[in-house]
């Protein structure tokens, strides 16, 4: 699969934009784990052109996590083009407009997946950012805005017509949010669709290997994507690229688990300072799959969401693994 001249390769898996998860570390192990294409945080293109360093930290890039997209969201035509060019000048291989955000702060304000609600609106800063700049332009989308408007076989055409060069669908409307069952019937209807030229990449419910294998075989996606299941586990695009290329995968062992795990602390302090580098890791750990199952774990779950030291976090790690050996042995 190719964006514009980005080779991905066959049957890629992608790392998807998540605000307050996909930062530099993080991006640059999913990379080394199999992920072909990475997605920064979101990032507000109103905030972006008022010049907000915390924003603008946001387009910090490392040569070893190419390919990486950057994100940007906003619902004013000329705060889209500007912050465009200058995402452009911070060098990523794409720019990915997000018109698939459910959260209320955004979408009610008409940004993210309240573009869904201005069909012209949307196409209009779509044709505006894709002449605006050389990069290659990407969205990223929803089905539509609830279930009577679920738009996207027809809305799927008028965005290549604006010139994007790949078209990301999250199978569920905003008014679904994160609830319910990802669709990928009309993620399919639009793959079949012969007027679609560009890749398709699916989003919504791969949460496994074997999940990934049939979105390929079962629903004929380019590209898929991967998001919440990667929160404390960015180890599941090694498994699927394994599975994809195998038919079979040999998961990591435990030390190699924690090993990532701690890699991903160390360098979320390092990046940067011990207090917010540990806030910011505290999600990633809290919904690690890796705790799931062991018993009476909300006690330590509780204490890993309050350590604000690195000993803290340590010592609670150290007791989370003691009980996972003795749940599995």
């Amino acid at each position: 699969m190719k964006i514009a001249d980005i080779e991905l390769g066959e049957r890629p898996v992608m790392l998807a934009p998540m605000e307050d998860v996909t930062d530099l570390s993080f991006r640059l192990i999913c990379r080394e784990m199999g992920a072909a294409l990475v997605y920064t945080e979101f990032v507000s293109a109103e905030a972006l052109v008022r010049d907000i360093s915390s924003t603008v930290r946001k387009l910090t890039i490392d040569e070893r996590e190419r390919p990486v997209a950057i994100q940007i969201y906003g619902r004013d035509a000329d705060a889209m083009v500007e912050a465009a060019r200058i995402v452009e000048r911070a060098r990523p291989d794409i720019i990915d407009l997000n018109f698939g955000c459910p959260v209320k702060k955004v979408a009610s304000k008409g940004a993210g997946a309240g573009m869904l609600r201005d069909i012209p609106k949307m196409l209009d800063i779509t044709r505006a950012v894709v002449r605006a700049v050389s990069l290659p332009v990407t969205v990223k989308t929803r089905l539509g805005w609830d279930a009577d408007n679920k738009i996207i076989t027809d809305l799927g055409p008028r965005l290549q017509d604006c010139g994007i060069r790949a078209l990301t669908v999250h199978g569920r409307t905003r008014a679904q949010m994160y609830t319910g069952q990802a669709d990928w019937t009309l993620i399919k209807a639009l793959r079949d669709d012969p007027r679609m030229e560009i890749p398709v990449i699916g989003n919504g419910d791969i949460t496994t290997p074997e999940e990934a294998r049939d979105a390929f075989d079962c629903f004929g996606v380019d590209g898929v994507m991967i998001g919440r299941a990667s929160f404390g586990a960015p180890w599941i695009f090694r498994d699927v690229r394994q599975m994809l290329d195998t038919g079979t995968y040999t998961p990591l062992t435990l030390d190699e688990k924690f090993a990532l795990l701690m890699r991903q602390i160390h360098e979320s302090v390092e990046r940067i300072d011990e207090y917010r580098g540990i806030l910011h890791i505290r999600r990633h750990l809290a919904s690690s799959p890796l705790f799931k199952g062991i018993p009476n774990f909300r006690e330590t779950r509780i204490r890993m969401l309050r350590a604000d030291t690195l000993a803290d976090l340590h010592a609670v790690l150290a007791e989370a693994r003691r009980l996972i050996t003795t749940a599995y042995d």
